[in-house]
């Protein structure tokens, strides 16, 4: 892309940043700093609809672009909860005033003249934050849109065609037996046993090169216990172009679990492991974050198993009319339950759905 659309977008960016922090400045009450919220930081506001701009740029201007872009963003949510403390303060300060009787009581007309304001901060409010399995994701996708990549979705209610025969699992597959699914009694419809079908549904369209990221939920018919459960949360990636190598895949990791673990000395293993739908496929671990000598995290190995990746296998691609000859990817898979367990030291996953306020309240 010319050099000229880059500077445009810079500009852009420019003007951008300078409209939300007036707006901010601006909002003198919560009112309307929700309405700056909304405009700006919401999932379709001005902020988050100019990042998606990145993905009509080359490769090397998305280098020189995604990180004032991720810092942009960083810091415009930053300042939005500054601003938002603040006026917690402010109210808080105001509300806790005491009201002179002497100063305001009218002995003529036997009323008392002060104001109240009916949408001022309440003392002893609870507030709320979010999941760690939102906020787990809105960094994740952070991170990756820095990279490139672009959030994708698909629905929990797939058909096997995207589930398993795409995917390079056909009917006599052994990796169907190894992933207890929920059939419907709808012909050949179940509830997705992984996230890998959006990936079928991004390749359909042919729309190449492609570089997509989707989290959501995955069931499978399985007992409940402190480390399993029949529903859990995974993160999908997938990138398909020209010339793509382990090399690429290797190094998109790396970048995404240094940061969200924010260790820049975390170190990963590369392991040969077995996917349908790659070849060759990769188990990837992780140098454990939580110990220098071994723990009961890592089961004293310092290794912690965290994503299953590889290089798209051709029958994916041929599955969704690609020309495997000319076009290569990565996919990789994180269990993003284990991830958030991991990140926060939760030991029972049941916790994540718990709805127990003594827990969330940790977050």
């Amino acid at each position: 892309m010319a050099e000229s659309t880059l500077s445009i977008l810079l500009a852009d960016l420019q003007k951008l940043q300078t409209d939300f922090n007036q707006a901010l400045l601006q909002a003198e009450h919560e009112l309307a700093l929700e309405q700056v919220r909304v405009k700006f930081l919401s999932r379709q506001g001005l902020i988050p609809e100019f990042v998606k701009q990145i993905k009509n740029l080359a490769p090397e201007d998305k280098i020189k672009f995604g990180p004032q872009l991720q810092a942009f963003r960083q810091t415009s949510e930053q300042a939005y909860l500054a601003r938002k403390d603040l006026l917690t303060i402010q109210a808080t300060q105001i509300n806790s005033q005491p009201v002179s009787f002497k100063n305001n009581f009218n002995h003529k007309t036997n009323n008392l003249n002060f104001k109240l304001d009916p949408t001022g901060e309440l003392p002893n409010q609870q507030f709320g934050s979010l999941h760690p399995y939102t906020q787990v994701i809105e960094k994740l996708e952070n991170i990756f849109i820095s990279m490139g990549f672009r959030i994708a979705e698909g629905p929990e209610l797939e058909t096997e065609f995207n589930n398993f025969t795409a995917l390079n699992i056909p009917d006599d597959h052994p990796a169907r037996d190894s992933q207890d699914t929920f059939w419907l009694r709808l012909p050949q419809q179940l509830m997705r046993t992984q996230t890998s079908p959006v990936q079928i549904r991004e390749l359909s369209k042919q729309e190449l090169p492609v570089a997509v990221i989707a989290a959501g939920r995955a069931y499978r018919n399985e007992a409940t216990d402190a480390s399993h459960d029949f529903v859990f949360m995974q993160l999908e990636g997938l990138l398909v172009d020209k010339n793509i190598s382990v090399a690429n895949l290797l190094g998109t990791l790396k970048i995404c679990l240094r940061a969200i673990f924010e260790r820049d000395d975390l170190e990963i293993r590369v392991r040969p492991g077995f996917f349908p739908f790659v070849e060759p496929g990769l188990e990837i671990d992780m140098l454990c974050p939580f110990c220098t000598v071994g723990c009961s995290v890592c089961k004293r190995t310092r290794w912690v198993e965290i994503v299953g990746a590889g290089l798209v296998h051709p029958n994916v691609l041929k599955a969704c009319g690609i020309d495997a000859q000319e076009y290569s990817g990565f996919a990789f898979g994180f269990g993003l339950t284990r991830l958030v367990m991991l990140k926060y030291g939760i030991n029972d996953i049941r916790l994540l759905h718990s709805g127990k306020l003594d827990f969330l309240e940790q977050f």
